[in-house]
């Protein structure tokens, strides 16, 4: 199906697919504003979480991992091909984990309400590696993950939502760190292939961020707007007529430079080019998808965590929060793992 974009496609590109970014079926014609006919996602996972995160594969383990924050556990399930091999095995924990990361050494890192931990077995004791550096009844740890040097990335969330408190911090050997500041609520941290771009979102301000990334030092330098999502409508609520596209979460990138941003309530993951044009608009099986991730031995598996959220006075589409996977024909890029 082809959706006008608002933009001319002049000469060959006209009829130029949008990239080579599914296994099968036919593909939009318009780079410039793709919208996909409903793909055939495979749901993994038969019991929902309550608000499902930072999904990243195991490529030692060929597991993903996963996240449920509200519902203070881990997850993780082997998977080959789009099947799911014996059941999810949870991790329960005393407290909210915002993120995750695998450790090279083995074990987790994890990015909990009251601070950042090391543990080195599945289901083992918490190591702290730092406090939490805010009020933990205000705020708690978010979205995060580990660059290509190894260290540890996580931004805050302020929970009343109504200041723009939230923090981008970096934890490396000598401490953790304050990068960049002026969200509500940090999500979509990722990077370029070539590790010289940060993208990072408030999804309060319906805004991804790209900066300079300066790989030895982790300096942020040249803040600017890489993509500006259109706002939620004055008392929107699930089934308005009035259209809303969602607002960006969580963010994965592939090898090609796209970045991936799940659009919570807008039943769609966007691909955004490395200059932020829209590439591809993704149709997703729930309403409020969640973050995106690659695995597959070949890294060309898409998944996707969601949320179950109340919406409106209807109750909960039936597989949301459910985590889903479709295959694609542009492998993303590996998870990093975290050296201390």
């Amino acid at each position: 199906t082809h959706r006008p974009c608002g933009r001319v496609c002049h000469g060959p590109q006209r009829h130029r697919p949008a990239g080579r970014f599914f296994l099968a079926g036919r593909l939009p014609r318009c780079r410039h504003n793709a919208r996909m006919d409903a793909p055939a996602w495979t749901r993994l996972t038969a019991t929902p979480d309550a608000l499902g995160e930072s999904p990243f594969w195991h490529p030692q383990e060929q597991r993903l991992y996963w996240v449920d924050i509200p519902g203070r556990r881990v997850a993780r399930l082997a998977v080959e091909g789009l099947q799911a091999v014996g059941p999810v095995e949870n991790w329960p924990l005393d407290e909210e984990p915002g993120c995750i990361a695998p450790a090279e050494e083995g074990g987790l890192v994890l990015a909990l309400r009251s601070g950042l931990y090391r543990a080195r077995t599945w289901g083992g004791p918490l190591e702290r590696l730092h406090a939490a550096p805010y009020d933990t009844a205000r705020l708690r740890f978010n979205d995060g993950r580990c660059d290509a040097q190894g260290r540890l990335w996580v931004g805050s969330l302020y929970e009343p939502k109504d200041q723009a408190l939230g923090v981008l911090y970096m934890r490396d050997a000598q401490g953790l760190h304050p990068m960049a500041g002026g969200v509500t609520t940090a999500n979509g941290l990722a990077w370029s292939p070539d590790g010289r771009t940060l993208y990072w979102a408030d999804t309060a301000a319906h805004r991804v961020r790209a900066y300079d990334f300066d790989a030895a030092t982790g300096t942020l330098s040249r803040e600017r707007v890489f993509h500006q999502m259109a706002p939620k409508p004055a008392g929107w609520v699930w089934g308005d007529a009035r259209p809303y596209g969602g607002r960006p979460d969580g963010a994965a990138v592939d090898a090609e430079g796209g970045y991936w941003s799940a659009q919570y309530e807008g039943q769609r993951l966007l691909r955004l080019s490395p200059q932020g044009a829209l590439w591809l608009d993704l149709p997703t099986p729930v309403p409020c998808p969640t973050m995106p991730c690659f695995g597959g031995a070949d890294l060309k598996t898409l998944f996707i965590t969601s949320a179950r959220p109340a919406l409106g006075a209807q109750a909960p589409a039936p597989e949301a929060g459910c985590v889903f996977a479709l295959r694609v024909a542009v492998p993303g890029l590996p998870v990093q793992a975290w050296r201390p």
